[in-house]
């Protein structure tokens, strides 16, 4: 790893912690440490760093918020790229709106209000990033980022800056392109939303924020939904259904307020955490027949 340390003092990169704890980056609030971690300041500095650590073979992660991934407990022998610093811009012009893959999806409902334009609510309980939402094509509310998503920029496997309408990016139920070509980098997105009322999209927001602070387990690290709903049902009522309700492993639970929750109540390693998530899966599978699928991403396994 010599050969990026030399590369990051070279390019005066200001933000880089060495032996750094996922656990600090992470919602579940669990994972080994990072060889190297890295903030980079600029849109350049990133694709520069993405594309040095792609010519020298070196491994590397983008994480964005967090949100939706469980890396192992052991040491990643790699680089990982924190992009929000340098993908944090946000424009909008008329109904439409460009927006860096750093940018929070929360902060971005909630800004949506001064606009006065309506389409965004669903994002507003959402932990993640822009980048990531397009990644998982994110939803909630029986509404989809496919739903307002125009286009994105990214750089694919090659490095090459691409721009891809998203009628081409296959869109499916928490799945995209992405997910299979793997590119190196999301940047942005262009949406397409409504006009709307100020009042009534806060209202909205509001509502939906104190329904989810009654039912969901906010109060402790999580990753928000753990399981993909199966087709014509809910996955908290077939691991309700299974008994696993406040089922433990080490210091992860199946959440009592809503069981499509795996919490860490205090202490859990990430092994607690898939080991639960996979004793879940079995679980259900014996009572119900349908085999549940993780919502969450596992990372250097």
């Amino acid at each position: 790893m010599d050969l990026v340390k030399d590369y990051l003092r070279s390019q005066q990169f200001f933000k880089v912690y060495y032996d750094e704890p996922l656990a600090k980056h992470t919602t579940f609030r669990v994972g080994g440490r990072a060889k190297i971690l890295v903030f980079p300041e600029t849109k350049q500095k990133l694709i520069d760093l993405i594309t040095f650590l792609k010519t020298n073979k070196i491994p590397f992660k983008v994480l964005g918020n967090g949100s939706n991934i469980l890396p192992s407990d052991n040491d990643y022998e790699g680089v990982i790229i924190k992009p929000h610093l340098a993908l944090n811009n946000m424009q909008v012009i008329d109904e439409y709106v460009n927006v860096d893959a750093g940018y929070s999806l929360v902060r971005l409902a909630y800004e949506m209000i001064k606009y006065e334009l309506t389409g965004l609510e669903f994002l507003g309980g959402i932990p993640g990033t822009i980048g990531g939402a397009c990644f998982m094509n994110a939803g909630a509310y029986n509404r989809e980022m496919k739903d307002c998503l125009i286009e994105v920029h990214y750089l694919d496997q090659d490095g090459n800056l691409t721009v891809s309408n998203a009628k081409d990016l296959q869109f499916g139920y928490r799945s995209s392109i992405f997910q299979k070509e793997r590119p190196l980098l999301i940047i942005k997105a262009l949406l397409k939303l409504e006009r709307g009322n100020g009042k009534e999209i806060k209202e909205l927001l509001e509502k939906r924020r104190n329904r989810r602070l009654l039912t969901q387990p906010l109060d402790y690290p999580s990753a928000g939904s753990t399981f993909r709903n199966p087709e014509g049902t809910h996955a908290y009522m077939l691991i309700d259904k299974a008994g696993l309700r406040g089922k433990r492993i080490g210091g992860a639970m199946v959440s009592e307020k809503h069981c499509n929750f795996i919490i860490n109540v205090g202490g859990a390693s990430s092994r607690d955490i898939r080991d639960l998530i996979e004793f879940v899966i079995e679980e259900v599978y014996k009572v119900t027949k349908i085999t549940l699928v993780p919502e969450v991403e596992f990372f250097n396994w």
